[in-house]
């Protein structure tokens, strides 16, 4: 039984498809997932390590800031609609998941046109262009934010759920906090854990106002992991101490989650809502320039419900990273009401969950025919 997922150019397009192949397959074992992406994706580095079939296609985004290079999209996308027809016509899939990016939206399309059951997964609070046009063709549609529902356009017959991001679940033991922080060299109790994680490629910006505050004294009794991405790397590493972990990148992110108390994040979707598995409070600094500001809108999302504080980039400095830093380490109620409330988002087990509906979506689709 295949079914095709079309999305990537970003790891928040991809790794929600990988989520969700991963808990089909664990919930039926003949599922057999297909992937299509970008060659320029992020796809292109990690499908070849998932061990799943996959076809990447010379896919482009709309280039609105340079239109005279839209040539290229147009050629990729005859080209790939070609390619994208070959693989429909050799093995018929049962439906196609779409998890948004440019690299969905071709694939989407020769579905709906085909007239092939589509499911969206829409990981933002502002859904983008794909979701916001697909959404009327689509069976499904999972949100991970509720707030997005009042973006999309839905037909009658489109099942509407708020499904939440689907991440890899914490364990049962994931708020045993000593271990994993005496894993990092710190006291096993006593103190605060600060994550700081600006995505996986790092965030000069955060990592900036992170060094000056470094530099003017740590606050006493806190502790922190610090996450730079790789670019970032070598000229932070100087501030890796007894009381700073220094690192490129952390992977497993569920040893840097285990000893948080607070997190100081971006505000992409997937982060957050690892964060909220986690009960991990955060101060979120959205990135100014992620399409349509969707970061920003999932950053007012959580603070409104009160598992989060936001600091936008342009007030990120010393001050307001200190004063943010001082109100949760002075306020242990507060720190446990946002933890309560950053749980209450949570939704550890969405991979699960739309794994369920769209295998109900395909019994039902086999049943019609």
């Amino acid at each position: 039984m295949r079914i095709i997922f079309a999305g990537g150019g970003t790891g928040g397009h991809l790794y929600p498809g990988l989520a969700i192949a991963r808990a089909l397959k664990k919930a039926d074992s003949r599922v057999e997932p297909f992937f299509i992406g970008a060659r320029r994706g992020i796809e292109r580095d990690v499908l070849p390590q998932v061990g799943w079939a996959f076809e990447l296609l010379d896919l482009h985004p709309l280039y609105r800031s340079r239109p005279w290079e839209n040539w290229k999209t147009i050629r990729g996308a005859m080209g790939a609609w070609r390619r994208i027809a070959g693989e429909v016509r050799s093995e018929p899939p049962a439906c196609v998941v779409g998890t948004g990016g440019y690299a969905s939206g071709l694939t989407l399309g020769y579905a709906v046109s085909h007239h092939i059951p589509i499911v969206l997964q829409e990981q933002n609070t502002a859904p983008g262009m794909t979701t916001r046009f697909f959404s009327r063709f689509a069976a499904q549609v999972h949100l991970g934010f509720p707030e997005a529902r009042r973006h999309i356009s839905p037909s009658k017959h489109t099942e509407v759920f708020d499904s939440g991001n689907p991440i890899e679940p914490p364990p049962g033991d994931a708020f045993e906090k000593a271990p994993a922080r005496a894993k990092w060299g710190f006291a096993p109790s006593g103190g605060s854990v600060l994550l700081v994680y600006g995505g996986s490629q790092g965030s000069k910006a955060m990592n900036d106002v992170v060094a000056a505050w470094i530099d003017e004294g740590l606050p006493p009794e806190l502790f922190v992991i610090w996450a730079t991405g790789k670019a970032n790397y070598d000229e932070l590493a100087r501030y890796d101490s007894a009381r700073v972990k220094v690192r490129a990148y952390i992977s497993p992110m569920s040893d840097a989650y285990r000893a948080a108390d607070f997190a100081l994040s971006r505000a992409g979707a997937m982060a957050t809502a690892e964060l909220c598995a986690w009960g991990i409070p955060v101060i979120v600094v959205p990135l100014p320039t992620a399409a349509a500001d969707h970061q920003t809108a999932n950053a007012k999302a959580l603070a409104a419900a009160g598992a989060a504080e936001m600091i936008r980039q342009s007030d990120l400095n010393t001050e307001s990273l200190s004063r943010a830093v001082e109100s949760m380490l002075s306020n242990p109620a507060k720190l446990s009401t946002m933890r309560a409330k950053a749980l209450e988002r949570a939704r550890p087990t969405a991979a699960a969950d739309i794994a369920q509906h769209i295998l109900r979506l395909v019994e039902r689709e086999q049943t019609r025919r």
